[in-house]
């Protein structure tokens, strides 16, 4: 694992902020109807929550998928890039989590493309087209900002685990507003967490891609329940 360049650090520091523009603060990945159904109920609930979400959900899958991006890119391999956005994009249990990743990623891109244009971008954005003709197929969310990344030339792991922190951290906000929590009880959730950030990483890295998939059941019944729950503040 390579070191990561101050230049290239504060890029990933900007890409995976509260403040960049992919609706992030509009998510929920389920908690909200976990909430509701009273699974997610205080910070202990909400890091176990979180901790099955990392290891055996969406962290799980996406951390794979995430991988191949950038190893794909890195090498130029195109195909094996197409195979990640396609696998990304398909691999989703709800319509909700589906949503939830495909606009963040479209959202990303579109951003990254504005304001920070990046040496090489055309390359991917025709593999990129050619994906789901006539229509390109949406990139995920994990593998845009893999994409991005692998760019710059920011290595695997700091990336991915860079990733996978913003995306914990995402969630444990929207668990705060819901539950509701304070401040601090979120913030010790998510340091309770980052051990987990870094096993989910480190796993993503050495799994086969033949063991691609999640096994995060309640988190996929909840997303599900979510889509018709009567008041609902987030989208996912």
């Amino acid at each position: 694992m390579g070191p990561v360049s101050a230049a290239h650090l504060t890029k990933l520091l900007a890409w995976l902020s509260p403040s960049f523009p992919v609706g992030g603060f509009s998510y929920s990945h389920g908690i909200e109807a976990a909430v509701e159904q009273g699974l997610v109920r205080d910070r202990d609930t909400l890091a176990r929550w979180m901790d099955g979400i990392l290891r055996h959900g969406a962290g799980r899958t996406d951390g794979m998928l995430f991988v191949a991006a950038h190893r794909a890119v890195l090498a130029g391999d195109e195909a094996g890039f197409a195979w990640a956005v396609e696998r990304a994009d398909a691999m989703r249990a709800t319509s909700e989590t589906a949503l939830e990743s495909r606009a963040q990623g479209q959202a990303f891109l579109i951003a990254v493309r504005a304001a920070w244009p990046l040496e090489g971008m055309e390359r991917w954005d025709r593999v990129i087209a050619d994906t789901g003709r006539p229509v390109a197929r949406p990139v995920a969310y994990a593998v845009a900002v893999a994409l991005a990344a692998a760019l710059i030339g920011v290595p695997e792991g700091p990336a991915l685990s860079a990733y996978l922190h913003a995306f914990a951290a995402n969630l444990v906000s929207a668990g705060v507003r819901l539950v509701p929590l304070g401040q601090t009880d979120g913030q010790k959730a998510l340091a309770a967490l980052d051990s987990v950030v870094h096993s989910a990483a480190e796993a993503a890295l050495a799994a086969p891609l033949d063991d691609l998939g999640s096994r995060a059941m309640a988190v996929d019944w909840t997303s599900m329940i979510h889509e018709t729950q009567y008041t609902r503040l987030f989208r996912s």
